[in-house]
């Protein structure tokens, strides 16, 4: 069985050259791969294309965000690859298994209404969708077996997508930019009566997490906000807001009250943008301060 593996790029070339070989050595499965970069600099298109030559590389002029980025493969999958029911999407430092894309196959055709098969990241958790936090992750208990688990919304780092789940609910929002984009999707899935699980057995690592920046904050506020407003409705949306809004004074008074990304003005900014109902890119002056790859 041949699938489609869409990889998001941007400035790490070398982690994309090692992605792209480590999904083109999978087990059980033929894989095509569409590499989408995200503008990035000369150098680190001509290394992926004198690396990786067999791999369909986009690239765009700038910097659209994940959720964008991964859509244009989306769609050039949708538009090319007419014979391939599934395709799957991660950034452009992972570590699959060397099964993981089977395993998500046989996860994914457990049923023929899962729409979208997330691989399991090694926390031992799961993905909910909380209606005044958005989308989150909490403890699963433990299960014996290889049954896919059910999940609110599959997990960035690896997932895969059936094409008729994909033809009925649409793509990624790209108001998020990059971060809840995929909470989005799946309670668009769910909405339209598709369920989301979780391949326990199809593991896959993200080597590279960059650390917290500005940019990260700004984001991780500003959408999860908008994420509860669209799914949960207003009256949650201001809770969250309010939440988000103490929790920003309590990190002000105390450097024990932060959580791991924490950036006041950005915070503050997040919170300002929300009232104004900005979406999309971030404000240049948070990406001049530290523009993060995870934002690719």
């Amino acid at each position: 069985m041949r699938v489609t593996v869409v990889v998001v790029h941007r400035e790490q070339a070398r982690h994309c050259v090692a992605t792209v070989g480590a999904f083109r050595a999978q087990e059980g499965v033929e894989v095509d791969v569409i590499v989408v970069d995200n503008g990035s600099p000369t150098p680190d298109l001509e290394l992926i294309r004198r690396e990786c030559p067999d791999v369909f590389l986009l690239e765009l002029s700038s910097n659209t965000g994940f959720g964008p980025a991964a859509n244009a493969g989306l769609a050039a999958w949708l538009a090319g690859r007419p014979d391939q029911e599934w395709v799957f999407v991660s950034p452009h430092d992972v570590s699959p298994d060397p099964d993981a894309l089977a395993r998500l196959m046989r996860a994914g055709n457990h049923a023929p209404d899962i729409g979208l098969v997330s691989a399991d990241v090694g926390d031992h958790s799961r993905q909910v969708f909380d209606p005044y936090f958005g989308g989150m992750t909490v403890a699963r208990s433990t299960q014996a077996g290889t049954a896919p688990v059910e999940v609110d919304y599959p997990h960035g780092t690896l997932f895969g997508a059936r094409r008729a789940c994909l033809s009925d609910i649409g793509l990624f929002d790209e108001r998020y930019f990059a971060y809840c984009e995929e909470a989005d999707l799946g309670a668009r899935a769910r909405g339209q009566g598709w369920r989301v699980v979780l391949a326990t057995d199809a593991g896959v690592r993200n080597l590279h997490v960059s650390p917290g920046t500005p940019v990260v904050d700004y984001l991780q506020q500003r959408n999860t906000i908008q994420l509860v407003a669209r799914h949960s409705g207003l009256y949650h949306a201001v809770i969250r807001w309010l939440i988000a809004a103490g929790q920003l004074g309590c990190g002000l008074i105390g450097h024990d009250r932060r959580g791991y990304v924490f950036h006041p003005g950005a915070r503050l900014r997040a919170l300002l943008d929300v009232v104004r109902g900005r979406t999309g890119a971030p404000p240049a002056s948070l990406v001049r301060g530290g523009a993060d790859g995870a934002a690719a």
